[in-house]
């Protein structure tokens, strides 16, 4: 399977903002997000995108989707659109000491989110017959995936630095995985 990953364009927040699971604008037109993606997808790939807007209106310009609800964001429940300042060093030196297990209160850890995101994989991976694959979500989801797919410890996730409205392209066979591309 050719899998191709594109995190969502830039969004509408202000920089230092907490936003994860929010649903939040885009900060410019898909125009030229399609214009790049467009011409460097196959045509007959099956589509799929997370809910949240920023990702869904990029995969249905992109052609036909399926959304899938394990492709949104990780939640940050109470910190969701806090600036970084607000929500304090203390709980943010907690977040960074343990970035996989933390939660911040009435959120979801990385995680949790992860295994969400890798069971869409799974199920992905047993049916059989997709020749291409495209999924447009967030960094969170994508990096979950293709640090999988690629064999890292889930501790190494974070460093695959997702850019916005970029492809990302990992050849998938019963035998492992070969990243062709990086946020090209």
């Amino acid at each position: 399977m050719d899998l191709y990953l594109i995190r969502h364009p830039a969004v509408a927040v202000a920089p230092g903002t907490c936003y994860g699971a929010s649903d939040v604008p885009l900060a410019a037109p898909l125009d030229a997000a399609v214009s790049h993606l467009k011409p460097q997808l196959p045509s007959a790939a099956k589509r799929y995108a997370s809910p949240l807007s920023r990702a869904r209106l990029l995969g249905e310009a992109l052609g036909e989707v399926t959304i899938d609800e394990r492709l949104r964001e990780m939640s940050f429940g109470d910190w969701e659109m806090q600036p970084y300042e607000a929500i304090g060093k203390t709980a943010l030196d907690a977040w960074a000491s343990d970035p996989l297990g933390h939660r911040a209160p009435g959120g979801e850890s990385a995680a949790e989110m992860a295994v969400r995101a890798l069971a869409f994989l799974a199920d992905l991976q047993a049916r059989p017959g997709h020749g291409a694959v495209v999924v447009v979500a967030h960094g969170g989801p994508l990096r979950a995936i293709a640090g999988h797919l690629l064999g890292m410890p889930p501790e190494r996730w974070l460093a695959l630095d997702f850019a916005h409205a970029r492809l990302t392209q990992l050849q998938v066979e019963p035998w492992g995985c070969v990243l062709k591309r990086f946020n090209g």
